[in-house]
């Protein structure tokens, strides 16, 4: 591996830390920029290798937003262990088939959420609450399910997704469901990355210094995040979604 390559790989890696410690979307930088300047690699052996800056800098960034956030911890370790096993289940579902046809679903779905997001002006602002304890599980076990499983098949705007559904399904503003986010993509992260072991097809070579610049990024995101509040998390949150459409866009029409 040249070091111009590894150069390259870790201040994309260092960018995506940065843009997904504020609101996911992080593989939207991290993934393109690796399956390109590693165009010789299987493409499982790529992912699987990214999936280990994924993890560090979503670690640092929880760290940040742990020590503003106060956690109902009950319910975030049930979400983590069923976003685990889910992420799970999409890796080993991505080694065998493709994923290319969801493209188009998660194309529409994205133009929803822009929408949405833009013309509620009060989304995410402040916690709403006005579900009872059992429909609180309930919801959070099927975001953490379905978005886990998303994240191990298919990958980028996970994180924004899970931001979205905490706001909208279970009322929380941007920063709760921020730091929510990071523990439930840290769980998806680590089911991936365990199921990636058992294959064999990390390249650590690659990975650890990804890992290490994705770390530095997402503790200069976080902390910058919690600086600014929910208002610029919201801003940022819709910059996320439009670049994340737009690369689905040109993988639906143009790739």
């Amino acid at each position: 591996m040249d070091t111009v390559t590894i150069i390259l790989l870790c201040i994309a890696a260092f960018s995506a830390g940065f843009v997904d410690a504020i609101v996911g979307g992080g593989g939207l930088i991290q993934t393109p920029a690796a399956l390109i300047l590693l165009p010789d690699l299987p493409v499982s052996t790529v992912i699987g290798s990214i999936k280990i800056p994924s993890f560090s800098g979503t670690f640092f960034a929880a760290r940040q937003y742990l020590k503003r956030v106060t956690m109902n911890w009950p319910l975030t370790i049930m979400m983590c262990i069923t976003a685990f096993i889910a992420a799970f289940a999409g890796s080993e579902l991505l080694t065998i088939v493709s994923n290319r046809f969801m493209k188009p679903v998660i194309f529409i779905v994205l133009i929803l959420v822009a929408i949405y997001t833009y013309s509620k002006k009060n989304f995410g602002q402040q916690v709403r609450k006005q579900h009872s304890t059992k429909k609180i599980i309930w919801y959070s076990l099927i975001i953490s399910l379905v978005i886990g499983f998303y994240d191990g098949f298919i990958g980028p705007g996970a994180g924004s997704f899970l931001v979205l559904a905490f706001i909208a399904v279970l009322g929380f503003d941007f920063m709760q469901a921020s730091a929510n986010a990071k523990m439930v993509n840290l769980s998806t992260n680590l089911g991936s990355i365990v199921l990636f072991l058992l294959k064999g097809t990390i390249l650590w070579s690659v990975a650890i210094p990804m890992a290490i610049s994705n770390a530095i990024g997402g503790i200069l995101g976080a902390s910058l995040a919690v600086k600014k509040g929910n208002r610029f998390i919201r801003i940022f949150f819709l910059l996320v979604v439009t670049a994340t459409l737009l690369r689905f866009g040109y993988d639906v029409f143009w790739a």
